[in-house]
């Protein structure tokens, strides 16, 4: 197993250009300031929404991949089975899981980074070491996080998002709800705060997906990630193949919800919840529009329930 941080990452040639670029910078105020987004797929990803907007990106930009981590020293593939292909009397391939890290541009032709692929399992602290090794000698200087989580919201209603970073200052015009909570780490977490303590903007949000559909897809909530993070960076990005599919599965969704009358009923209570916040906060549309707000405990309960449906369906796999 790899013990030292840049032993968990290759760069490719693919990404000289950029590094060539750095290494000729001789003033902190001369580097490139690129965006590094990423999409750590996780427990921490409900519905897989940050996972399908990095997808998302993925399939409208213009990229290429510039480096990998080595995911056979990060993964714990007996919690997350990679599958095989088996046909008739052999097995004909296997589908590792893939840590990648992609150059892009958006839709203005401004380059930015793209971290894609699987939560690491294993070696968090050199994982998040050895993207710090990249994030100096990329000349990244923001960091951004996608994630969704699940809570007592409807799909009816626009998707809302919680906000966190580094310094308040990068995300000032969103408010604060919680207080002090102990949740669950994760390895975006952890690379946020070690960022923070190294004196590199991170930053990111959470989009709140309904309870409901948190082990499902929810492209309501892709889309509003990627809203945001247009809102926070300035990148210019494609959203109208995700905007066109979370009408659709909102149509779906209506329909399987309209043949239950106890569905029905809970979705309506969800819906008067969110809007009697809403009224009493008229003309704040950026967060957490949820009626009444929940607890720090209750957040955290919630995150646990999700949590161990999490595991118990990796069981079932």
């Amino acid at each position: 197993m790899a013990q030292r941080p840049e032993e968990l990452v290759e760069l490719l040639p693919e990404a000289e250009p950029l590094l060539a670029r750095e290494a000729a910078v001789t003033e902190a105020g001369h580097r490139r300031g690129l965006v590094l987004v990423h999409d750590l797929a996780g427990d921490f990803d409900a519905a897989s929404a940050g996972a399908l907007a990095g997808a998302h990106l993925l399939a409208a930009l213009p990229h290429e991949v510039i480096a990998r981590f080595d995911a056979d020293s990060l993964v714990d593939y007996r919690a997350h089975r990679p599958r095989v292909t088996f046909s008739g009397d052999r097995y004909e391939s296997f589908a590792a899981p893939e840590l990648l890290l992609y150059a892009l541009e958006d839709d203005a032709g401004e380059p930015f980074l793209l971290l894609h692929g699987t939560e690491p399992d294993f070696a968090w602290e050199r994982f998040v070491a050895a993207v710090g090794v990249l994030v100096e000698r990329l000349g990244v200087t923001s960091v951004v996080a996608l994630q969704a989580i699940p809570m007592p919201v409807p799909h009816t209603r626009p998707v809302t998002v919680t906000a966190h970073a580094t310094r308040r200052s990068l995300i000032a015009e969103y408010p604060v709800y919680w207080g002090e909570m102990r949740i669950p780490g994760s390895v975006t977490a952890l690379l946020e705060l070690r960022m923070g303590e190294a004196g590199v903007d991170a930053y990111g949000v959470a989009a709140h997906v309904p309870h409901y559909l948190a082990q499902t897809t929810f492209p309501a909530a892709s889309l509003t990630l990627l809203e945001h993070l247009s809102r926070l960076t300035g990148l210019h990005l494609p959203t109208e193949a995700l905007r066109e599919a979370a009408e659709a599965h909102r149509s779906e969704v209506d329909a399987q919800i309209a043949r239950s009358p106890e569905n029905t009923a809970v979705v309506a209570a969800l819906e008067q919840q969110f809007d009697q916040f809403t009224a009493a906060r008229e003309g704040s549309d950026l967060l957490s529009e949820i009626g009444e707000v929940p607890s720090g405990e209750e957040i955290g309960a919630e995150l646990e329930r999700y949590l161990a449906d999490q595991d118990r369906k990796r069981h079932r796999d």
